[in-house]
This record gives C-alpha cells, sequence and structure tokens, in this order.
C-alpha cells in the first residue's frame, strides 16, 4: 500500500473584466473513479477587491500501485466563476461561467518534485478570446506527497500502539482499498462541510 496526500491551492485572478458589482469563486470537480466526481467551491471574493483566495485542499488516501496509476489518468477541472450580488439582497440567483481548464494529476506526479505552480488560462464557453484580448487566469498549485516513514514512526509512538490499517490513518477500521477512490469522496465531502 501507498499512501499519498494531494494538494490543490487556489491562489488568485487575473485578467477578469465585471459590468456589475458580483462575487467570484472557483469551481473544481475531482474524479473519485468510476465515472464520478464531486464537486468543491473555493470562498467567494469581492469582484471589486484583490482577487487573492490563497486557499488550499487536501485528500489522504492510500491504495495500491494500481489506483495510483489511475489517479495519473485523472484531471481536476478548474472554472472561474461569478454571482451578481445585490447590497440589499445578497446573493442573486446561480453562477455564470467566465472560464474552464483542466489540469491532469500526471502533470504533477510526473514532475521531480511531485509539484507544480502555475497560471491556467480559463477558457471561456464560447471557446475563443479575442486577439486584443487577455483571457482571464487562475493561479493554482497542486501538490503530491508520500509520507516519510520517519513521521509514521513518530505517530505510533505518540499514540501509544501500533495500528491495524495504514499507517497513514485514511481507512480507519475497514482496511484500506481506494481502488475507485472512495476514500476521496469522503474525505472531500468530509473537508467540504
Amino acid at each position: 500500500m501507498t499512501c499519498l496526500s494531494c494538494e490543490i491551492e487556489i491562489l488568485q485572478a487575473k485578467n477578469v473584466e465585471f459590468k456589475s458589482h458580483g462575487s467570484l469563486f472557483v469551481r473544481y470537480y475531482l474524479s473519485t473513479g468510476n465515472s464520478k466526481r464531486i464537486q468543491l467551491n473555493s470562498r467567494e471574493i469581492s469582484a471589486k477587491a484583490n482577487l487573492f483566495w490563497n486557499e488550499s485542499f487536501s485528500l489522504e488516501c492510500s491504495g495500491t500501485e494500481d489506483s495510483i496509476n489511475n489517479l495519473k489518468q485523472q484531471t481536476v477541472v478548474f472554472e472561474l466563476r461569478w454571482r451578481s450580488t445585490n447590497a440589499i439582497l445578497g446573493r442573486i440567483g446561480g453562477s455564470q461561467l467566465l472560464g474552464r481548464a483542466e489540469v491532469p494529476w500526471k502533470t504533477v506526479v510526473e514532475s521531480p518534485k511531485l509539484e507544480m505552480e502555475r497560471w491556467v488560462t480559463m477558457i471561456p464557453k464560447k471557446g475563443s478570446v479575442p486577439d486584443d484580448v487577455k483571457p482571464p487566469a487562475v493561479q493554482i498549485a497542486m501538490r503530491v506527497r508520500v509520507p516519510a516513514m520517519a513521521e509514521m514512526e513518530v505517530k505510533k509512538k505518540r499514540n501509544g500502539r501500533l495500528k491495524r490499517w495504514d499507517e497513514c490513518g485514511c481507512c480507519k477500521d475497514s482496511g484500506c482499498r481506494c481502488e475507485d477512490y472512495d476514500i476521496f469522496v469522503l474525505v472531500a465531502a468530509l473537508e467540504a462541510l
């Protein structure tokens, strides 16, 4: 079994133009296997403020080499979204898609330090941007961490007992089986609360 921590950070946005009052947020989708995905939203920030989120999300999982290889085939879909707001009524209705981008986990897993940080260009739903306009972009960071054996030994000593389940602790009593990313769903759902 291999234990992994997959981290996603939403840092900031640029080249975003607005016609009225509202708020911005980033919606992202994580594949959970079996053609399913979960949806997460960053916090909403005022479109008039600096466009900084500096927000992170972390998933911990353990799995076989096959499940790790399956992760490399998945992508994270990022959407930059805008929601109209009114001083009296607050949020009004649904959100509007400003642009969308996909980042494969493979680029992270195959990078030298298992991490990447970059600006992703948000492709508008119309599919193209005029030559004289810069498309919106969101700066993101993605990391995959493999906990050090030394850290796990310290945790075992701190807890005063040996654990029967995988040392990273992602699947407590049931044993670790992440072939279809069930743990990703569980941890993401709890993190979203």
